[in-house]
């Protein structure tokens, strides 16, 4: 490799891992303030925070990488030209299609690494996310609960259990304080299971104990009733979505799949990869600049131009979903224009116009 493309591939790489850093750091206060607010709402354990957070990152990469290989490589280009190093590299007769030996270097890595994030790592990482959500909804273990010691509830109880068994399933020695409407429930079992009803409904199942109620405020009013049963509500369960959903599917199972929303699905993992390809090459002559022209001008118009290709990918998945767009043309509409057009763009940057002819 000769010296110059180690020179402006090394310049290309720390521009996109910097950015790359700005955009996770800026995206997991959005991905964390979710989980939060699941964990909050006993939807979620609280255990699960770090490999949610995790994989949902994994998840969002193919959107991530995309946005951060293009601003990286737009600020690395348009540092040259703000510098005159462009100019000094043009006048030693190194013109704009000689970076692209140094600029694939970069992208193609990246590409290829935002295609498996797209077609396998993702969807590999939504299929763990909802077992281990399903798995911490059916165990008490999971749901916070633990033997020896008292737990407070989301509904303002107060529970303790002497054993728990293997599965999470079970419980031994049941103790529930609780408050609602002005009176205060003291409940006691001597065993117990968690049970569902629907999907996401979480019920304590309390057996041979007994139930002492009676007002807040300490006045008379008490009851001491003995069951036999009593179901006790627990927080829902985060929801979680079905087996054969597209998007938990892996990609090979879409192919042969002849619903619209499989075929969506597939069209939406494979055109992020030619996505990123696309304006990764559009940064180059995006990033023309004379020396005292604004820097930031045409990264905003090159943010702009993300944004929309982004939103027409998301609307053109719906189309197709819907049945508005044929399977057989999916999202090939947008990926390959647009493919065509970067690659147009690249081989056009830095032609001479021709002069105009004056006529006497």
């Amino acid at each position: 490799m000769l010296k110059l493309d180690r020179y402006l591939l090394g310049d290309f790489v720390q521009s996109f891992l910097a950015t790359l850093i700005v955009l996770l750091v800026v995206s997991v206060g959005g991905v964390l303030v979710d989980i939060l607010g699941n964990i909050a709402d006993g939807r979620l354990p609280a255990r699960l925070l770090f490999s949610q957070l995790g994989l949902q990152f994994i998840v969002y990469m193919p959107l991530i990488l995309p946005l951060a290989l293009m601003l990286g490589l737009l600020l690395a280009v348009a540092r040259l030209y703000r510098d005159s190093e462009m100019a000094v590299i043009t006048a030693i007769g190194v013109g704009p299609r000689r970076l692209l030996k140094p600029l694939l270097l970069l992208v193609l890595p990246v590409v290829g690494l935002i295609g498996a994030c797209s077609l396998w790592l993702g969807p590999w990482a939504d299929r763990t996310s909802e077992q281990m959500i399903d798995q911490a909804n059916r165990s008490v273990l999971m749901a916070g609960l633990e033997a020896g010691r008292f737990t407070n509830l989301s509904n303002g109880g107060v529970v303790y259990l002497s054993s728990i068994s293997p599965d999470g399933t079970g419980l031994g020695r049941v103790f529930m304080n609780r408050a609602r409407e002005g009176r205060i429930e003291v409940v006691s079992a001597a065993s117990g299971k968690l049970f569902f009803e629907g999907k996401d409904r979480r019920y304590l199942q309390l057996n041979d104990g007994h139930q002492i109620e009676g007002p807040a405020d300490g006045g008379k009013g008490y009851r001491l009733a003995t069951f036999a049963r009593n179901d006790v509500a627990m927080p829902d369960g985060a929801q979680t979505r079905q087996s054969n959903d597209p998007e938990l599917l892996p990609t090979s199972q879409l192919i042969g799949d002849e619903r619209p929303e499989a075929k969506a699905q597939l069209h939406s993992r494979i055109a992020p990869p030619l996505i990123a390809l696309a304006f990764a090459l559009l940064t180059v002559p995006l990033a023309r600049s004379s020396p005292r022209q604004q820097r930031y001008g045409r990264m905003m118009l090159a943010f702009l131009a993300y944004m929309v290709g982004m939103n027409l990918m998301f609307i053109g998945t719906g189309w197709i979903a819907d049945g508005k767009v044929p399977n057989g043309l999916g999202l090939w509409w947008l990926t390959l224009p647009l493919l065509a057009l970067a690659i147009w763009m690249y081989l056009r940057d830095g032609h001479l116009s021709r002069p105009k002819r004056v006529t006497a």
